[in-house]
């Protein structure tokens, strides 16, 4: 596929902008997302142009300062960090962002992801031959290499309990379900699958217009559902793509293993979304 972009100039709007929202991280982790997406940026915008894309770091913790410097190479990131607020939440962290770009493509990162090489000039390129899209998702490798089906059909209550709380050994008989949920019978490494219902904020390209026309991340939800909430509502202005050439790496967690403070966060965030598009239990 080619690319057909007209490239930004210093003065013109950018072709892309990151955020990220970050709570104590763990730096190596960190400095790694940072470098695969300076890397993805530098095969995507040709350094002889002299462009750069704005990342905004969110610092949501309320202790030491986060000083980008060091972290990644900066050959096509230029830093804004935005700290000093507090801790707001994930997604009202986002939001701080997406009201200060003004690109053309926005990228929702989480500081767990690793970035394939290619993943941005596949990801822009689909878009940009697609401008329905508003939306595109990619495919999502586990640490051992194997696929993560991040993508999701609408929950049952009985859905999220088996899938954040139940141990893996007492999952077994709800594999069935659980496959369905998680769509493993759509998502897999070749195809295009249009219009899933749900997927991951680890990694969501949206085109700005979109992420603007929807006001961002619902605020109130702190931590948990809230891109199940962008999701489903982007649907009612633009398709959504998962693009399984477009790859990267997760290092993700459940709920349950991250403590008490966790599962109350999810369980608070699960009943907003449920009260806003609707119960269904099982």
């Amino acid at each position: 596929m080619q690319l057909n972009f007209q490239y930004a100039s210093a003065s013109s709007t950018q072709l892309i902008s990151v955020s990220l929202v970050v709570y104590r991280p763990h730096r190596q982790l960190l400095a790694r997302t940072l470098n695969t997406l300076d890397n993805a940026l530098n095969r995507l915008i040709p350094a002889d142009l002299g462009v750069t894309a704005p990342l905004y770091l969110i610092n949501n913790g309320t202790e030491d300062e986060l000083d980008a410097a060091g972290l990644y190479g900066e050959a096509a990131l230029r830093s804004n960090i935005i700290q000093g607020q507090g801790n707001v939440g994930y997604g009202r962290g986002h939001n701080l962002a997406i009201e200060r770009t003004s690109s053309r493509y926005h990228l929702i990162l989480n500081p767990d992801i690793e970035l394939d090489d290619d993943a941005l000039t596949h990801a822009l390129a689909f878009m940009d031959a697609h401008p329905e899209v508003g939306l595109l998702s990619p495919f999502i490798l586990e640490d051992d290499g194997s696929q993560q089906f991040l993508c999701r059909r609408y929950p049952t209550v009985f859905d999220l309990f088996i899938r954040g709380f139940l141990p893996r050994s007492l999952r077994k008989p709800f594999k069935a379900r659980l496959s369905r949920y998680e769509m493993r019978d759509a998502i897999g490494e070749k195809d295009i699958v249009w219009d899933p219902p749900i997927v991951s904020g680890c990694f969501m390209l949206f085109r700005t217009e979109v992420l603007k026309k929807l006001g961002g991340f619902d605020p109130r939800y702190f931590l948990y559902f809230e891109d199940y909430d962008l999701s489903l509502r982007t649907h009612d202005v633009a398709r959504v793509a998962y693009v399984p050439s477009v790859r990267v790496l997760h290092h993700g967690g459940d709920a349950a293993g991250k403590g008490w403070t966790h599962i109350k966060l999810f369980i608070a965030s699960a009943y907003k979304f449920f009260n806003r598009f609707g119960w269904k239990w099982l």
